[in-house]
Parts: structure tokens; sequence; C-alpha cells
């Protein structure tokens, strides 16, 4: 988390000093006007710069995975852009209607336009381009930021069915190139021949690479593979339903932990789920998925083996990858997928680290159960079964009760936001590094 909130941070604060620098390094009056036109540019900026970046992460790009800690971050900041990319645009265009409809309402008086005291200069062939273009960049920025609104405000709602989100988040592809072009024509022309200029550029560049991608629909092509469902179990009492497909394009394999985008219905588009089986070079994954939602609900109904699959990825960098002697690994419910996969890894590759499993879940089905604990008999993992409203609550101090040496220990937990939250906070505050808490966010959208 701490590199997005990094990422984030560097992307709002280096274009607005980049904006600083060219406003300040223009000449030009100080009345109202200037200031509104100073505070129209900014917000112009900094909304097409949050709309780039988050339109470049949309198309998954894996060379950023590293650094921002997984796909799973990264989406987390596609949101935070997102969203910021929404508040901006609003002040922009606040920014540009006030002022005419407290004048309107007899609250402000209309400014005296000013007249400019640097010598007057003969426009560029790129100045007049774009000066030809004012009214037509005005009119498409305005209705496409209306419908940029909604699309996104319908994004954020939970209530609207993920089929249908997929659908319309895609419209900001087509939003975007109209946005861009409203942000070129009217960003002021002497911001050009400053550093804020290519900046710009390459930020609505790599944007249209991306919404290239998107429209084209290409988005994971080179990561995709093609199968079919070998085998069905439905655990009834927990309901999760675990599935094996057996892929037959070729498949670059994964680590244990890591997820997949799964199309089961093309009409629905791709889901992502983790990974709940270690690869073992045979070409078949498994996946247990937890009834939910409204699409993940019917699944048992609906799905049967020889269906045909596609699974994209494989994504994510919760790798249990570490410099400590042991590890404590914490799933809330359904959670409990990336720590079956790196349990098969472990009982094929020994590892001689200490690991202590919990595992919390409010309902229990004896042959799950079963099976989880065998598994880590045979990994080598001391397993903790915790029943929701039976047995006490895990908290960070349970935790370090339990496990003495917990100081020599990080902490891997898949599950609920809340729950993870809570761990995190009472870890911590016993002494546990920031660092050496790794979660996996489970909220993708």
């Amino acid at each position: 988390m701490k590199n997005i909130r990094l990422t984030y941070l560097l992307l709002l604060t280096g274009l607005a000093l980049l904006w600083l620098i060219a406003e300040t390094s223009l000449p030009g009056s100080h009345g109202f006007r200037a200031l509104q036109l100073s505070m129209i540019n900014l917000t112009g900026i900094l909304a097409i710069g949050c709309m780039s970046s988050g339109i470049v992460i949309a198309v998954r790009p894996t060379s950023m995975e590293r650094f921002l800690g997984g796909l799973d971050k990264m989406y987390r900041l596609h949101k935070w852009l997102g969203i910021s990319a929404l508040v901006l645009s609003t002040l922009h265009w606040l920014c540009a209607k006030s002022p005419s409809w407290l004048i309107g309402l007899g609250w402000m008086q209309r400014p005296l336009r000013e007249r400019s005291l640097s010598p007057s200069v003969a426009p560029s062939a790129f100045v007049q381009i774009l000066d030809a273009q004012h009214g037509l960049a005005k009119g498409i920025g305005e209705w496409t930021f209306y419908a940029t609104v909604a699309i996104i405000v319908v994004a954020l709602l939970k209530a609207f069915p993920y089929r249908h989100f997929f659908k319309t988040h895609r419209l900001l592809a087509v939003a975007y190139p109209l946005l861009a072009f409203h942000a070129v024509v009217l960003m002021k022309h002497g911001y050009w021949t400053t550093a804020i200029g290519p900046v710009i550029t390459l930020l609505i560049f790599l944007a249209m690479m991306a919404t290239s991608v998107s429209l084209l629909r290409r988005i994971g092509r080179t990561r995709q593979a093609a199968g079919h469902i070998e085998d069905l179990v439905h655990y009834r009492e927990m309901r999760v339903l675990s599935i094996v497909i057996k892929l037959k394009d070729r498949w670059l394999g994964h680590a244990a932990g890591q997820f997949a985008f799964v199309t089961f219905d093309a009409h629905e588009g791709a889901h992502p789920f983790t990974i709940s089986s270690a690869w073992h070079d045979d070409g078949k994954v498994r996946f247990h998925i937890k009834r939910i939602g409204d699409y993940t609900m019917q699944l048992p109904a609906v799905l049967k083996t020889g269906d045909r699959v596609s699974v994209e990825g494989p994504y994510g960098r919760f790798d249990f990858r570490s410099d400590k002697p042991r590890q404590i690994w914490i799933a809330g419910g359904i959670g409990i997928t990336p720590f079956l996969a790196r349990m098969q890894a472990r009982e094929r590759h020994s590892d001689k680290r200490a690991v202590d499993l919990f595992y919390s879940t409010n309902a229990m089905d004896d042959e799950f159960v079963r099976e989880v604990s065998q598994l880590a008999m045979a990994a080598n993992v001391r397993l903790h079964v915790l029943i929701s409203g039976k047995d006490d609550r895990l908290t960070g101090q349970r935790v370090c009760e339990i496990v003495p040496d917990w100081m020599s220990s990080d902490v891997w937990f898949c599950g609920p936001a809340s729950f993870g939250q809570n761990l995190r906070h009472g870890l911590v505050a016993r002494g546990l590094a920031h660092e050496d808490f790794h979660q996996e966010l489970f909220d993708m959208r």
C-alpha cells in the first residue's frame, strides 16, 4: 500500500508543481479573471492527469506490478485516481460555471476585461489551430463531462451488477479521447513551452494507447488461455464451489497466492478469483469460489464439467517471499484460497520455515476442513481453525499469545478488509513492522 500511496501523491504534487512553475513563468495580470483561468487550468491538468493514469492502469500492464505490489494494489490506485478525476473535473466545471451563476443571481458584478500589457505577438500556426477549435472543445468537454460523471458514480455503487459495470466502464475509453481533445485545445498556450506540456502530452499519449487496447478488446489477450471444466465439487455448508480447469493453451505457470480472471460466460465478462492450486506443470488450475454475489450464487446450478472457460493471468504479488525465519498466515472465510496453493507448493518443495495458519470461518464443512487439515499436515503447517460465533474472535493479542516468537515472523493475511485492518493495528501496536504485514485486497472494484 505504501508504494501506491507514494505514486498517487507524487502524481498530484508533481503535476501541481509543474503547473505552478508554468503559471509563474508567464506574464499576466492578477485580477479575478486571471485567478479564475488559473484555477480552471490547474483543476483541468490534475483531472486529465488522474484520468490518463487511471486508464493506463486499467489495461493491466504487468510491468507495473512489481513496484506497485500487484494488480490488486494497482486497481486500488485506479479507484483512487477515478474518484480524484471525478472530484477535480467537478471543481474544474464549477470554476468555469460558477461566476456566471453568481452574476445572474446579482451576487457578483461582471468583471471588466483586462487589457494585456505584454507586447502583441503573432500567434503560431499551432496556436491558431487550437484557437479555431475553442468552441467545439468547450461543448464536447462539457457534455462528455456529464456522461463521465454518470459512469464513474455508477461504478462506485456496489449494488450495480458487475456484468453491467463491466460494460459501462468500457465507455470511459470512448469518452477519454473527447476529454483529451478538450484538454489539449483549452490548456493555456504558454504551458506548452514549459515542462508541463511534454508531461501532459506523454500522459495523454499513453492513455490513448490504452484506450485503443480497451476498445479493441485486447486487455490481457497475451495472458489468456482457453480450457474446460474438468471437475466440480460443491461444499454446500460453506457455500463454496471448487472448480478444476484443464487448460489446452500454453499457460506460463503461476506462483502460489496469485489470481486470475476467469470467464465462464462471455456476456458476464471476466471475474477475478485467487488460484487455489500450486502449479504442477500439468495444465490444471483450481479455484474455490464462494457464493456471495448475484453471479457466483448461480454458478453451482449453471456450470457443468466440459464447459469451455477462459483464464487470464496470473497476476498479483501475494507470493509469500520473505527473509523471515517463520511466517504467520491468517485466512478469513474464502481467503483460505492462497494458503491452499502455498501448502501444496510446500508439500512438493520443502520449506524449513515454521508456519502457523489461522483459518477463521463462519461455516463448517467437515469434508472441506478435513482436506485443509490433511494439506496442512503434509505441508508441515500448524493449523488453527476458528469458528465465528463459537470461538473467540481472532485479535492481534491472541495471535501473539498463540505464537510466542511472533516478532521473528511476517504476517500474510487474506480475508475481509475490516478483519485485516483490526489485526494489522493490533500487531503493529505490539511492535510488528508495517512492511511485515502483507495483505491481499479482496475488493477489486
